[in-house]
């Protein structure tokens, strides 16, 4: 079967851009796809309108890991990184958390650099053949695409409706915790202060940003993270009507008027089931890898670690 790569990866966030790289530094050839229209899944940030900019994904990442943290090193020297805080509630806890310095999504497009990554290409369905797999996908021009090797590294649901034959029952049973996010546009700076950041242990609200005074955005700008279970009750009401109320519910730290707002709703925020894995085998011959989140730990970190890992697993197979 002529191949288009070596490996096909399925998903364009940090796991499938780290696993491409790595491979790619030994001399595997990878083409990742996505169906979205940039890179990074939920390393997610939006432009508004006057020069506004909001990360409405994830808002930080933490370094435990020992390699992990020489990446890090790697990108507060080049830049692309910096710290934000040392904790965001009094008293602190002295743990460093880490930003982009122009935008969380700006790190995975460091990633992406130099990779073979076609985005706006859905995949439809992935078919194991007896020498490897055919990729079927839209929006690429082609039918199908061919790998001796697959990774698929979208959230553990989507991946199984690719790849059903992978499926077992811990996969099946892995859910996600719902989030609806909403990226405000402020008349005034907030009434937030530094690092600009409110957490709440229960209720409606999880999380209040200031991107202002995290240095992403020049204008006052929030973002706001309902809760899972307010995410959930709500998810498929009038996304306006559910960004007035959270902005109702917020209301204490908005100073002035609310210029505009944008809500964004991110069905697999995060997963309520963590696999002890790095990474899983859907399939050995030929070899079927899932990474992700859900695989070894969730947050940034966990979505890297795993994607490292299916890169080790190819190479050793």
């Amino acid at each position: 079967m002529a191949q288009d790569a070596d490996v096909l990866i399925v998903g364009a966030g940090l796991s499938g851009l780290t696993a491409a790289r790595a491979l790619r530094d030994h001399g595997v050839s990878t083409i990742v796809l996505d169906k979205g229209r940039g890179v990074g899944g939920r390393m997610a940030t939006r432009r508004l309108s006057e020069g506004t900019i909001a990360d409405h994904g994830a808002q930080f990442f933490t370094a435990r890991d020992p390699r992990f943290a020489a990446l890090v090193e790697q990108w507060l020297r080049a830049g692309e990184a910096s710290e934000w805080s040392r904790g965001f509630e009094e008293p602190f806890d002295g743990h460093p958390r880490y930003r982009g310095v122009r935008s969380m999504n700006a790190l995975a497009k460091q990633l992406a650099t130099g990779l073979d990554v076609r985005l706006q290409v859905r995949v439809q369905r992935v078919h194991r053949r007896a020498d490897g797999f055919e990729v079927e996908c839209e929006g690429d021009g082609r039918a199908l695409l061919r790998s001796a090797q697959v990774l698929l590294t979208a959230p553990v649901p989507q991946s199984l409706e690719l790849y059903p034959e992978g499926a077992n029952d811990a996969l099946r049973a892995i859910d996600y915790e719902r989030c609806l996010a909403v990226m405000v546009r402020l008349a005034r700076p907030s009434r937030l202060r530094a690092p600009g950041v409110k957490r709440f242990s229960s209720g409606p609200l999880a999380w209040i940003a200031d991107n202002q005074h995290k240095g992403i955005s020049a204008a006052p700008c929030l973002t706001i993270h309902a809760g899972a279970e307010f995410s959930l009750r709500h998810w498929d009401e009038d996304r306006r009507t559910v960004g007035h109320e959270l902005l109702r519910l917020a209301g204490e730290w908005i100073d002035g008027a609310v210029l505009d707002f944008e809500v964004h709703g991110w069905r697999y925020s995060t997963p309520l089931t963590v696999l002890p894995e790095r990474c899983v085998t859907l399939s050995r011959e030929p070899l079927a890898l899932l990474a992700g989140d859900a695989c070894g730990g969730p947050r940034v970190e966990g979505a890297v670690l795993s994607g490292w890992a299916a890169a080790e697993t190819f190479l050793q197979a």
